[in-house]
């Protein structure tokens, strides 16, 4: 979850703050404190979504294979944070009890028959929220090592009516589209859980014609390999 307030900028603001942000992958024990300190800020002191953010980033997932953890900062404070989690297991899905929107999207057999990474623990600190750049630089790094892995789609969870929900940002800047509900998860939040799939190339395509200064933004610095993964098909 992404715990910001969804308000536009201009392209100009925007990359004026871009050049202040600096995104890392989590890889040693002093970038995870950077990351635990956003999750205190967020998950625990504002959001009181979990009592031990240490817990929530556990040391041995610096290790794991299969788990990558962004945090972005300034030059002064680590102001968000991303995991994404290649290959989620299909049991946690079964587990949350889900119900299939209208869209008809079998969310099991989707997520067993494609190559999937969700994308969660996304936080950005209260101050920096009303900047939607600090959002798309984790995007733009996670997105970059997800194509890169030959992933093919995103999945994620937001909270229903949440106060800083991204679910706009989700859908009308990313292309998210909402697939199911479910009423529990393993965060401490009352709210309905909305489930939410995003096609990478679809959504490439989408923002190369319609977000253009985002595009320009989530691709800057791509090596042509990987828009060839999303221009001619999708990753394999």
């Amino acid at each position: 979850f992404i715990t910001w307030s969804n308000k536009s900028m201009g392209p100009e603001i925007a990359m004026s703050l871009a050049k202040q942000i600096n995104v890392i992958r989590a890889s040693t024990a002093a970038d995870r404190e950077l990351a635990v300190q956003v999750l205190q800020s967020t998950y625990v002191n504002e959001k009181h979504w979990i009592q031990d953010e240490e817990k929530f980033f556990p040391p041995s997932d610096l290790e794991a294979k299969d788990i990558s953890w962004f945090v972005a900062s300034n030059a002064t404070q680590p102001i968000g944070v991303l995991r994404v989690m290649y290959n989620p297991p299909l049991e946690l899905y079964k587990e949350y009890g889900m119900q299939a929107l209208e869209s008809g999207l079998d969310v099991e057999a989707f997520v067993k028959n494609n190559r999937i990474a969700e994308i969660g623990r996304f936080a950005v600190v209260p101050e920096f929220r009303k900047f939607i750049v600090v959002a798309a630089a984790l995007m733009r790094e996670a997105s970059r090592e997800t194509v890169a892995n030959n992933f093919t789609h995103y999945v994620t969870d937001i909270f229903e009516g949440e106060v800083h929900s991204p679910y706009d940002f989700h859908t009308r800047v990313m292309g998210f589209q909402p697939v199911a509900t479910h009423d529990v998860g393993e965060l401490n939040c009352p709210n309905r859980r909305i489930t939410m799939v995003l096609d990478l190339k679809s959504a490439y395509q989408r923002i190369q014609t319609k977000q253009k200064w985002i595009y320009r933004y989530l691709t800057k610095d791509w090596d042509e390999s990987l828009h060839e993964k999303l221009r001619n098909g999708s990753p394999s």
